[in-house]
Order: structure tokens, then sequence, then C-alpha cells
């Protein structure tokens, strides 16, 4: 492995640490944000690691799939103590303390086709689950019951899913047919699709990476304490390499203000936000795309997130089938919720030595920047 950086003096340490216990190969991990340290990673054998950075050892280790992949993990909001999985088709829910017995606290078996990513609303006891199918399901954890499915957004796969923690109705998918897809989950109905695929989506017609196509791999969103200095912008992982950075409130307002014009017609943005109207709004909203050009990717991108340590939101992270992970300078891009475009947004490269899946970070100042490759060790960096 080895780093490459700009001038901006971020750093990182030349080898990472190795945490070991996984069976098979690392698929997904989460940090604590209110116990700093503690780490929880999964891998394809169903088994869920957890981690307390200040130890040399796992701490305990989970079996909870059955030999069937952890796809993705999250909290329960407000209490840590709590983490979903999702394996197949089913979300489990277990308690960290009981980690031991592997105790099932409870558990949502709706989804059709095998579950991709889960996440939860930070403020309200909603849960959404997106699927092979296409299908998002969203659950009330409060009422342990299915609420709504979201359907005919996706033509393909749906790979991810977030909640916009802003808006307390709203959701926000991505699927491998190149659409990114915002929801009212209160009506299960479409606010907004924007078309990764399109010429003018931020794809370049050259070379290099972008012979693949614009697949939406991954899904970020920052949360409620970042959005004052990083406006309410979505982070989207593309399979043609390029990193893109929307600003959600432009998107839907631009949808709003097409529709209110048609009032002299039958409306629908009730029932749904049609593709052509998707395609014309999109060159009217301020996007970034950060790309190879600016040092980005040179594969698909797997993975994204926004940095924990330090100033809060400060980097996005990104990680990639080209075996690095980059951190780009979110401050320089965003100026009170606008999307500038720049070429010194990079600020660090990791070159690892395998296929990054997924990747996460920590409140610590040492030891911050998590990641689960193609190989069942999970990998801790130093970043600052």
């Amino acid at each position: 492995m080895s780093t490459d950086g700009n001038p901006t003096g971020t750093a990182a340490r030349t080898e990472p640490r190795r945490l070991r216990g996984l069976k098979a190969t690392a698929t997904s991990c989460i940090a604590s944000v209110q116990r700093p340290g503690l780490v929880a990673a999964a891998d394809e054998d169903g088994c869920i690691c957890w981690f307390d950075l200040r130890c040399k050892d796992v701490l305990s280790t989970m079996n909870v799939g059955n030999h069937n992949p952890i796809t993705s993990l999250c909290f329960k909001p407000g209490t840590e103590d709590i983490i979903y999985a999702s394996s197949g088709n089913e979300v489990k829910c277990f308690d960290v303390h009981m980690a031991a017995s592997w105790k099932q606290l409870e558990s949502y078996n709706y989804n059709k086709d095998e579950i991709n990513q889960i996440a939860c609303h930070s403020k309200s006891s909603f849960l959404a689950a997106a699927d092979d199918s296409g299908d998002v399901k969203i659950f009330d954890m409060h009422q342990q019951c299915l609420y709504k499915t979201l359907r005919a957004g996706h033509e393909s796969i749906c790979s991810s899913v977030q909640f916009l923690h802003w808006r307390p109705w709203e959701v926000i998918t991505g699927g491998l047919d190149s659409k990114l897809v915002m929801w009212d989950f209160s009506k299960g109905c479409r606010n907004k699709i924007l078309d990764f695929g399109l010429p003018d989506a931020g794809s370049r017609d050259s070379t290099g990476q972008l012979l693949n196509l614009a697949f939406i791999h991954a899904l970020a969103v920052p949360q409620l304490d970042m959005v004052d200095k990083l406006g309410k912008i979505c982070v989207v992982a593309r399979g043609d390499g390029v990193v893109s950075v929307i600003n959600t409130e432009s998107e839907l307002a631009a949808f709003k203000s097409k529709n209110s014009s048609k009032k002299g017609t039958k409306s629908t943005s009730k029932s749904s936000a049609s593709t052509s109207d998707a395609q014309s709004q999109d060159q009217n909203c301020p996007k970034l795309h950060l790309d190879y050009s600016m040092g980005g990717h040179t594969a698909a991108v797997s993975c994204v997130a926004f940095s924990m340590f330090g100033e809060k939101g400060k980097f996005i992270l990104s990680g990639g089938n080209d075996k690095s992970v980059k951190l780009w300078d979110c401050f320089k891009s965003i100026d009170a919720g606008q999307i500038s475009s720049g070429n010194d947004l990079l600020t660090l490269n990791i070159n690892t030595s395998k296929k990054v899946n997924w990747l996460c970070t920590t409140t610590s100042d040492s030891e911050n920047l998590v990641v689960c490759d193609t190989s069942k060790l999970v990998k801790v960096y130093t970043v600052g």
C-alpha cells in the first residue's frame, strides 16, 4: 500500500492495522459514534465481528447469516446497543450486549429478493431495505411491521438507499439502471428521477473508466449536524468511476417548479415523476462530478462516506474497484449549500492491494478510517 497526497498536509499511516476475526470476504462495516473505537464488520459467511480499536483482539463474533453473506449493517437511531443486519431477503435485529448468545430480537422478511443495503432514519422509527428486484421496503421499527413498499422506481437492481434526515418523509435510492430516485415514502410516490446514464449527467465520452456505465453503487447523505456546513446534499458512487455531488433541495425545487407550471392540466406529481421530466430538469441544478481528470477513480466507485473525524463532514471518502481510497475536501467544493467546481479537491489517495467493498470512519483522531476489501482482513488507517 502506498499513499499520495496534495500539499494540503493530510497524510495517512503507511501501513494499515489489520483486524482479524472474519471468516470470509469482508462486505460491510460501521463505526459507533457514541462509543469511539467500537467497529462492527461483516462478511460473506454470515459473520459479524466486533472490534474495539483500543484492544488487540476481536471482542466478540456473531454468526447470524447462516453462512449467507451479510450485505449491510446499521445501528438503531438513538441507541447503538441495537444493530440491524441484512442477509438474503431478511433484516435481522440484535442487541450488542447479547452478541455472544446471537439472540435475535426481531426480523423483517418482506423483501422479494436479496437486500443490498439497509438504512435507518435518524429522527424517526423507519428502516429502509433496497433489494435486487428494484423495490424498497420501508419498515416501522416501533410497530415492527411493513409500512410501505416503493416500487416502479428502478428498472433493475436497487443497490442503495438513504433517508434525507432533514425531511421527515423522504428517502433517496440508487440503482444499477443508473437512476437516482427521490421518494415521498408516506405516499409511496416518486418526487424526482435523475438519470446518470445521460450524456449531460457528468459522464465523459473519451477513454479510461468511462467505458463503464454510470451504475449507482452507493449513496451518502450528511448527518443533521453536518448540514449547516455542507448543505442538503447527496454523494453518489458511480460505476463509471465518478463521484457525483448533488444538491437535493435544488433538485426538488426544480421538480416542484416544473409541476407548478402544469396546473392547467391534470397534475401527475402525486403519483410519479416521468423520466422525460427528470432529464429536462437535470441541467438546471448544480452538480459536482469528481472524476479521473481531478485525480479520481479509474474504475467503478463502490462506496462513499462523510468523514467523522476532525471537523465532521470535511471530507468525502470514496473507495473503488481501482484498489484505491480517496479523500475529497468537501468544504472547498461547497459554500453555503451551493456546489461549485474545482481541480484541487483531492486531498489524499491511498493505494490498497485489493478492491474496496465498503468503508467507514470513526470519530478518533487516530485509526479513523476502516476499510473492507475483498480479503477477510479489515484494514484500519490513520488519516490526518
